[in-house]
């Protein structure tokens, strides 16, 4: 049987797509899009480029080349992966600018390399290589990991591994004739490339395949699912892996899915395992970088700070106007997409301690400035002054909440998270008619 090709991938200008459009076309239905002219003053576009119009390997090799970086052999594999070569960025640039000169690129003896996962925006934040687009910039996953580590785990914590473990903006490079196929572990996915790629998504026969070719300097929004990755020549490109409310089911789906296979694979020995639900949990953490606290608690840090924002935002009804009212709902969304997740991880029965005391989030100083990016980034989404909603360190005082009795408690368990954020929005279930209805 062979492959079915079909579903055209739109090419839309992103400066006349405005935020609501993105969400309702292509982020709410899980669709890809390329989009056009939001990257002319990225200084990757700039340094990274030759006037040839190929790769700037001596600029990285200049500026870069002590970084040390994970390399891709194509051609050898290990376990179900090719294998993975630590080496500097140097000698990386060294060893393709050796393959240029080759006339028998991928030939015995000089097999391909692919440099994988390097986290640049984390390791050389002063750089600025892009500017988050405004359609990409509601990222939970880099938003929380900025602020805390994922894997709870701190006596598996090395100094060496600050930078390694710590989000998901990546840069890949690689030269013509690199196919990469992989699932997405997160959510949601934003391609920028340099040179020319080709992006398959839905990895089955069965299924139909889309496929598009993605232009020097073009961003395309790869859907959660699977994809695969073809370099029609040399090419640098940025991986901006992310999720939010829209599409973070699809992480619950993959933890869910990861945790029963890696307890299928050691299922043999339960009956004889002291702890055999916590070796599950550890070799999930190994496997997909979180384990279902981790999970847990990231979920009720970001239902915490939702709930405080939108009780600050709604506080005073004479400041709101229409980009306001936009945040609010936008706010009331998240949370029913978390109570909704909550929900669905109820069916589980591997809850017991894995919550957190509420009391021990909001007094955190890191909670405080997780707060204050999510509510610049919600102003900066909806194209909104910080003047009139200004989250600062008052959206914590107590006094101010009337939400003591609710932040004193122990979250140990789904339920208890559904249960609290009934209770929350209850409170204030005629001040959010009112702001959301307000300019209908």
């Amino acid at each position: 049987m062979g492959l079915k090709i079909g579903g055209k991938v739109e090419k839309v200008n992103g400066k006349e797509l405005s935020y609501g459009d993105f969400v309702e076309k292509y982020l709410a239905r899980n669709q890809p899009v390329i989009l056009t002219g939001l990257t002319e003053d990225w200084r990757a576009c700039k340094d990274w480029v030759s006037d040839d119009g190929k790769p700037n390997l001596r600029f990285f090799s200049t500026h870069f080349g002590g970084s040390r970086v994970q390399v891709a052999d194509c051609g050898t594999r290990e376990f179900t992966d090719q294998k993975r070569i630590a080496m500097s960025v140097s000698e990386f640039v060294d060893r393709w600018l050796k393959l240029w000169s080759s006339d028998n690129v991928g030939a015995d003896g000089n097999s391909l390399l692919y440099l994988k996962d390097w986290h640049f925006v984390k390791e050389y934040p002063e750089y600025v290589a892009y500017r988050t687009p405004i359609f990409f910039l509601d990222d939970w996953l880099n938003l929380y990991l900025d602020k805390y580590r994922m894997h709870d785990n701190p006596d598996s914590y090395q100094d060496r591994d600050e930078v390694s473990c710590s989000d998901y903006r990546f840069v890949y490079m690689g030269a013509k004739g690199h196919i990469v196929g992989q699932p997405i572990y997160v959510a949601g996915n934003t391609g920028i490339s340099c040179p020319q790629i080709n992006i398959t998504l839905c990895m089955t026969v069965q299924a139909i395949w889309w496929e598009c070719k993605q232009e020097r300097n073009e961003i395309i929004f790869v859907p959660s699912g699977y994809h695969q990755v073809h370099n029609l020549e040399d090419t640098i490109s940025i991986n901006h892996n992310w999720f939010n409310a829209y599409n973070i089911s699809w992480v619950w789906d993959l933890l869910l899915r990861e945790y029963h296979e890696a307890k299928g694979y050691i299922e043999d020995i339960k009956d004889i395992c002291d702890d055999f639900e916590g070796l599950c949990q550890r070799n999930l953490a190994a496997n997909a970088g979180m384990d279902f606290r981790d999970f847990f608690v990231f979920m009720i840090r970001f239902a915490v700070a939702n709930l405080l924002l939108l009780y600050q935002l709604t506080s005073d009804k004479r400041n709101i106007n229409w980009n306001l009212s936009e945040i609010a709902r936008h706010l009331l969304f998240n949370l029913k997409s978390i109570q909704c997740i909550a929900l669905k991880m109820k069916s589980v029965a591997a809850w017991e301690n894995r919550g957190i005391n509420l009391m021990e989030i909001i007094v955190d100083h890191s909670f405080v400035e997780f707060c204050n990016v999510l509510g610049r980034t919600c102003n900066m989404t909806y194209n909104h002054s910080e003047k009139s909603f200004n989250p600062s360190q008052n959206l914590l005082e107590q006094e101010q909440l009337n939400l003591v009795d609710l932040f004193d408690s122990h979250i140990c368990n789904p339920d208890k998270l559904v249960t609290f954020l009934d209770g929350a929005l209850a409170s204030w279930k005629y001040e959010l008619m009112n702001i959301c209805l307000y300019f209908l």
